[in-house]
This record gives C-alpha cells, sequence and structure tokens, in this order.
C-alpha cells in the first residue's frame, strides 16, 4: 500500500499539514509506505491549458518540481490532499497541483489513472459553521471519481484557526486515525 499526500498550506504548522500527517503516521504504523509532498517548497506553475497532454503526450508537458508529486500520484494506492480555506476555497498552491492533475485525462477525457485508488481531503477552515464553504469537497471530489478514485473520505476542520489547533482537537485526530485504518484494510 502507497499513500501520497500533497500539502497545500503554506504554513509549516497549519492545521491541515497536521491532520494530514497523522492520517500519515498511523498509515506508516499499519505497514503503508508513506510520502508526503509540500507545495510550498516546490517549484512549478499551473496548467498552461496548452493540451499537449492530450494531443502528444500522456502527461503534462511541463518539467518542473510537480511532474515527480503527479507520476507519484498515479502510482499511489491512496492520495491525501490537505488544503486550508482561503476565501472559500483552497489555497493557491492546492489549486495550481489539482489544475494539473488535468493531464490525468485522455483527449475524450476517459481516465489514465488506474481504476480503485482512495483519496482524502483535509480542509481545514477558521470558520466555525461547518455549513459554511461545504461546497468545495464536492467540487474536488467529483473529478477524484472522474479519475477513478472510489473511496473519497473527508477530514473538514472548523476553527480556531491558530497553529496546531488540531492537536488539541481529540475528535479531528481520532477520525484521522479512523480514516489511516480505513485506507490500509484490505477492503479500504
Amino acid at each position: 500500500m502507497k499513500i501520497v499526500a500533497v500539502l497545500g498550506s503554506p504554513r509549516a504548522k497549519s492545521n491541515s499539514t497536521a491532520l494530514a500527517r497523522k492520517i500519515l503516521s498511523k498509515a506508516g504504523e499499519l505497514g503503508a509506505e508513506t510520502r508526503e509532498f509540500v507545495l510550498n517548497k516546490l517549484d512549478f506553475k499551473g496548467c498552461q491549458g496548452c493540451e499537449t497532454c492530450k494531443t502528444k503526450l500522456d502527461r503534462c508537458v511541463l518539467k518542473d518540481d510537480l511532474s515527480e508529486v503527479l507520476e507519484a500520484v498515479k502510482e499511489a494506492d491512496a492520495l491525501i490532499m490537505a488544503s486550508p480555506n482561503y476565501f472559500g476555497e483552497v489555497s493557491s498552491q492546492f489549486k495550481a497541483f489539482f489544475d494539473r492533475t488535468y493531464s490525468f485525462l485522455n483527449a475524450d477525457f476517459s481516465t489514465r489513472v488506474s481504476p480503485g485508488k482512495s483519496s482524502v481531503f483535509v480542509f481545514a477552515q477558521g470558520q466555525t459553521d461547518l455549513n459554511a464553504y461545504a461546497d468545495v469537497f464536492p467540487r474536488y471530489e467529483r473529478w477524484l471519481k472522474h479519475y477513478g478514485f472510489t473511496e473519497n473520505y473527508l477530514l473538514r476542520m472548523n476553527g480556531p484557526r491558530d497553529a496546531d489547533s488540531a492537536s488539541k482537537r481529540d475528535d479531528m485526530l481520532q477520525e484521522a486515525d479512523r480514516i489511516a485504518e480505513n485506507l490500509t484494510s484490505p477492503a479500504g
């Protein structure tokens, strides 16, 4: 079992990163091979809309730090994506990564990703009302399902937004462990 985490927060000690790392840690304890990519430390561009991945190549034409990330995602059994909520959306770093997954689609929009993968979307927001921004995950899950991710989990933390508040949220830490157990179980 290979699990890749793509961490979209620019803050080193963000809540979304802490929760994603909790899942990775537990999954590692359960025998998974884990790897993480901190997007803010990588040098990459967003999708250029050039369509080369549809007309000439079966991958993104750009050769930058995100090339390795995209290949790792395709090879993984499970993907953990983490982002803070910025203005009711994911961070710009995460959005640029996700836009580059456009290269996972053929010209006819069929997927190039092996089916049956799992995903986890970790989304941390300072807003205490969980009804606010409930529309974010379904938009990304739609594409994940299209790519062939069949089991998709959401771990959503609301307020406070102080760095490291996630470590004080037993409910979030327990949910992170449960998700890791689900990812690594044979039925996973």
